[in-house]
């Protein structure tokens, strides 16, 4: 999986949803993308969750939107009157994440969409692979963009970062959570899903989703070893996961009985 790195050059405007404050921005590619700032919320882990999830949903051909690395200069600041607005974005100087902006996108309703039963099983195989705990009723984090069904928002997701010594003792844990999911009513296809997807996956895909995440999201204090040792201990825990992956898809055929 291969990033493109743009500059910003504009920003545009605020996405007031949640804690981290994401950004409508404009880039030197005249594209228009959604900025999930490194300054923000838990920081570079949220960045690595998103470049990680995102990727490995991109090799399942989910329906995700173009993710990029983009680089964002301090100097932007000084034309934003918004003293938080300002503060962030001199906090996250450097590379950032950014996805494609899908304008005119409206949130997914699970009253008013159906979702078909294959998509919807491979959604959730996904989600409890990756450990996402942000894909509820409450906060789907799913667009309608095009009578499509998009998937945003996944620094939630590989929850087991945090705090983490680089062990992948855990991986094989039943996703408890996968119960609150908003798209587990219409799964009906897990054993089907967890044939298909994981036939797609393995180490080596894995390693180079990984070995996208850039050294400066990598460090601080919470880093346990240089960035080439934390990159392989993240491929070390998601080959495991996908090895005894039983666990996870047994835990969603349940929740949905």
């Amino acid at each position: 999986m291969d990033l493109r790195t743009v500059s910003a050059t504009r920003y545009v405007t605020p996405l007031r949803e949640g804690g981290s404050l994401p950004a409508v921005v404009e880039a030197d590619d005249d594209g228009m993308y959604v900025l999930k700032f490194r300054g923000a919320g838990q920081g570079a882990k949220a960045l690595v969750a998103e470049l990680i999830a995102g990727g490995i949903a991109r090799a399942l051909q989910l329906p995700i939107p173009e993710i990029v690395l983009l680089d964002l200069d301090p100097d932007l600041a000084r034309t934003e009157p918004d003293p938080e607005i300002q503060h962030l974005i001199r906090a996250s100087a450097g590379l950032n994440l950014a996805l494609d902006y899908l304008p005119g996108a409206v949130n997914f309703d699970p009253v008013a969409e159906q979702p078909s039963a294959a998509l919807a099983s491979r959604i959730v195989w996904f989600d409890a692979y990756v450990s996402n705990v942000d894909r509820t009723p409450r906060n789907t984090n799913l667009l309608i963009w095009h009578r499509k069904l998009w998937l945003i928002d996944h620094g939630a997701a590989l929850y087991f970062q945090h705090g983490w010594d680089g062990g992948s003792g855990n991986a094989g844990n039943p996703f408890k959570l996968i119960k609150d999911h908003v798209l587990l009513p219409w799964a009906d296809g897990l054993a089907e899903a967890d044939e298909e997807l994981s036939r797609r996956l393995g180490r080596e895909l894995l390693g180079d989703i990984v070995a996208q995440v850039p050294d400066a999201w990598l460090a601080g204090a919470d880093a346990f070893a240089d960035p080439s040792t934390q990159r392989a201990a993240y491929v070390d825990y998601l080959v495991k996961r996908l090895e005894q992956r039983q666990a996870f898809v047994q835990e969603a055929i349940d929740a949905r009985r």
